[in-house]
């Protein structure tokens, strides 16, 4: 008998089997011939291209709200299965105005993104810049894909179960990438994954459930692939996706740039004022205030893997001032990763009213995949909220927390002022460009928000500390909006 009429009696037997009710599937014989109905056992790469709709997770504009919408004009994605590389080349734009991101409100971006085994980066005008934060979750979207999480199962010795989900029998394959994630796999009759239910690690959540179904396959060149794509995570949608070309083994041989296997943790600090320090050395900064008898720390953010050091730098510029506050800029998730360790340093979070509820039911959520300091501490976060205004003080030193209004960007915004220093301390409303660059073409409305909030509030603000960028003076804002700066 010939190889191919091999596999399929054993195919037409792994059907029958699994029509039987309480069937018990050999777990590594199931998973082979679901292996061989989708082609992914000499499938060594795969490249596919397609359309649609995204979102951008941990961005909504209210905490607890969906995640904002995109465009996606062209996806383009290739996978290396034998070396564990993905490449994303995505091009979107703004599907809606409120909610964050970074992306631009008019015009079209685009976003080269690779994971490499225990590396990720992505590709920008510059050159690469090192991502260590995407790692986990790149090599989950990597190892849920069709013929990725049946070759992941294998390799993790996945459990197989018989399931019947309305009307149909799934061999349902459970495993774990330790550290990474948990997934369940549900391969139909036909030996066809459908659906990918995971959990993954999250520096906000804890963790969190994601959920991917795969329909319409179609056979391209004996690899039999899905044309639509779809993925929710955090209970709202992030992905429906439609597939328009699939290349199997395609060319996807992607270069470790030394610059991202050799990158390192760099937390810098620059005295700006006496008793103020700007935190800086990654994407995202951190502000230190000296107070009396304690220290305050504006925004925690990322992960554990930034806020953990910047954290213990903190305690080093004046030894002995325990950190009493952490204040929060906002919900975003790269602007509240950090939260968490902030929470089993002991501090107490400072934060917009409405975030409260959201962060409490988020950290009660234990992270076990891949435990984080709060996890590990076994403390509970303690929060002290802002409505529209408050000032911490000790009666030498004032810190005022105001809430930003009518941004696009987010409805639980802070901006710190410290009015002795005239420091505004903000993040995403305004992001200096490189020094000599000309003003922009077209105004950007969190530009406009905020000089708007500081003239409301009749703030002077004699330079900005932002949350990502450079310390700049204010009169870089004021000509970012085509005004000068108010006498």
């Amino acid at each position: 008998m010939s190889t191919t009429a091999l596999r399929k009696v054993l195919l037409l037997a792994f059907v029958v089997l699994l029509g039987m009710p309480g069937a018990v599937v050999a777990a590594d014989a199931a998973l082979e011939r679901s292996s061989t109905a989708m082609g992914a056992s000499d499938l060594k790469s795969i490249r596919y291209t397609g359309d649609g709709i995204g979102y951008t997770f941990g961005q909504a504009y209210k905490p607890g709200e969906a995640w904002p919408k995109i465009r996606i004009q062209s996806f383009v994605r290739s996978i290396n299965y034998e070396t564990g590389a993905m490449k994303d080349e995505i091009a979107f734009s703004r599907a809606e105005a409120l909610g964050g991101g970074g992306y631009p409100h008019v015009a079209q971006q685009r976003n080269e993104q690779y994971v490499s085994g225990a590396y990720a980066w992505n590709q920008v005008a510059a050159g690469p810049t090192p991502g260590p934060r995407f790692v986990t979750e790149r090599v989950h979207q990597l190892w849920i894909t069709p013929q990725g999480v049946i070759k992941a199962a294998l390799r993790n010795s996945a459990t197989v179960r018989q399931e019947t989900r309305n009307g149909q029998s799934y061999a349902v394959a459970s495993f774990a990438e330790p550290g990474k994630f948990k997934a369940v796999a549900y391969i139909n009759s036909s030996g066809l994954v459908e659906r990918v239910e995971s959990r993954i690690p999250d520096p906000v959540l804890g963790e969190t459930d994601v959920v991917t179904t795969y329909s319409d396959y179609r056979d391209y060149g004996g690899v039999k692939f899905p044309t639509r794509i779809a993925q929710s995570q955090g209970g709202f949608p992030t992905l429906d996706l439609t597939v328009k070309e699939v290349q199997p083994n395609a060319p996807a041989d992607f270069q470790l740039p030394n610059a991202v296997k050799s990158a390192t943790e760099r937390v810098t600090t620059d005295k700006v004022a006496d008793g103020v320090w700007f935190i800086a050395g990654g994407s995202h900064n951190s502000v230190a205030i000296e107070m009396k008898d304690y220290m305050i720390v504006v925004e925690a953010p990322l992960n554990d893997a930034r806020s953990v050091p910047m954290l213990a730098q903190v305690k080093q510029l004046v030894p002995g001032k325990p950190i009493r506050y952490v204040i929060n800029s906002h919900s975003h998730f790269d602007h509240a990763g950090g939260l968490r360790a902030a929470a089993a340093e002991g501090a107490t979070i400072v934060t917009q009213a409405q975030n409260k509820p959201y962060f409490e039911r988020a950290f009660a959520v234990k992270n076990t995949i891949d435990p984080d300091q709060l996890a590990k501490s076994g403390k509970k976060a303690n929060f002290k909220v802002v409505d529209e205004k408050m000032v911490l003080t000790d009666g030498s030193r004032s810190v005022e927390l105001y809430r930003v209004g009518d941004s696009h960007h987010s409805d639980t915004f802070l901006m710190a002022y410290l009015p002795k220093e005239k420091l505004l301390i903000e993040a995403d409303s305004f992001t200096p460009a490189p020094p000599n660059t000309p003003p922009p073409a077209q105004l950007n409305p969190n530009h406009t928000n905020l000089v708007d909030n500081l003239q409301r509030l009749n703030l002077p603000v004699e330079k900005i500390l932002p949350l990502h960028g450079r310390v700049v003076p204010s009169t870089e804002l004021y000509a970012a909006v085509g005004q000068s700066l108010p006498r």
